[in-house]
């Protein structure tokens, strides 16, 4: 595998996010209507536009502290510290934090269109080192019963607060719907029924029932496989480095192999895994090794993953491996 050309996956923008520049060691990104520079080590390469054009645009640049810390420079007066964008009918606040991030890999875009094409109502699927939910949501979205794990109990309010929203928001939806949803026909509901009491009653097999689990994400995978439970899909998007529930130190170089072996013990038959890699420590060659002892050449497939620039530029955002059982 370290002999071949790996081959790349695109993120791809959507009406509210774009990558619109990358380089000198940062990135230009834009969130709906709010505009942010940030730190990218990836960004080793000219950018498209001068940083003077950057400044122009942005509304915040996060300024670091430390390796783990900073903070953020307001250039625009007014400019929120929290607000909202859509992927598709889903709703994800944003929020400005004291590591740089705003609560959403927008690159994961490119994972969250392979979940929806293979997710089928009623599967499960097990989401770990879940963050602020997006996956989970999409999957859940898709029909799927959907299992979120995560370490860090502000994430898992996060994520739930995304699930409210979106909720809330398709709620008015219907609302707005009128001559839009079926006919009381067509869903074979009463007469007396409204076209927006009909959309309100589809809502909970939409985004309802997310099980919430605060819980280090791989002593809950053994945890599942000792009760013999199984998953149609499972997503992973472990931290290069981090803190368990109560504050052990993690580094997924030392622990890729046991999610690989947990996470292919969970796997019912044509189950999907999939992995993503941020570490500077793992290669696509390591990852090639690691499932390789589960997974057979025809069931893998491991790529790099990347975004593109409205200016031209592409940047590299980690390695991703996808596996089929």
């Amino acid at each position: 595998m370290a002999h071949k050309k790996i081959p790349r996956e695109y993120g791809q923008p959507w009406p509210d996010y774009e990558l619109l520049d990358a380089g000198n060691g940062k990135k230009l990104e834009r969130w709906g209507k709010v505009i942010t520079i940030r730190p990218e080590l990836q960004a080793n390469f000219k950018p498209g536009w001068s940083f003077a054009h950057w400044r122009d645009m942005a509304h915040w640049e996060f300024e670091e502290q430390s390796s783990t810390q900073g903070r953020w420079l307001n250039i625009k007066p007014h400019a929120p510290e929290q607000w909202i964008i859509s992927y598709g009918n889903l709703n994800l606040g944003l929020k400005l934090t004291k590591f740089k991030h705003v609560g959403l890999f927008p690159e994961q875009q490119a994972n969250w269109r392979f979940i929806k094409e293979r997710v089928k109502v009623g599967q499960k699927v097990l989401n770990l080192f879940a963050y602020t939910g997006a996956a989970s949501l999409v999957a859940r979205n898709s029909g799927a019963e959907v299992v979120h794990v995560d370490s860090v109990k502000q994430m898992i309010t996060w994520a739930n607060e995304n699930k409210e929203r979106t909720t809330a928001r398709m709620q008015n939806d219907c609302k707005d719907a009128r001559g839009r949803v079926p006919t009381v026909g067509a869903l074979g509901g009463a007469g007396a029924v409204t076209e927006v009491e009909q959309c309100m009653e589809l809502l909970p097999s939409n985004l309802s029932d997310i099980k919430w689990v605060l819980e280090d994400a791989l002593k809950f995978a053994r945890r599942e496989l000792k009760r013999g439970n199984k998953y149609d899909g499972i997503i992973m998007d472990p931290p290069a480095w981090g803190l368990g529930v109560k504050g052990e130190k993690w580094k997924l170089e030392n622990h890729l192999s046991g999610l690989i072996e947990a996470a292919y013990g969970l796997m019912n038959q044509g189950a999907f895994l999939i992995l993503n890699t941020y570490s500077p420590k793992l290669e696509p060659a390591d990852l090639a090794t690691s499932a390789g002892q589960y997974f057979s050449a025809n069931q893998l497939e491991i790529k790099q993953l990347w975004m593109p620039t409205k200016t031209g530029k592409e940047l590299y955002c980690g390695n991703l491996l996808r596996a089929i059982r």
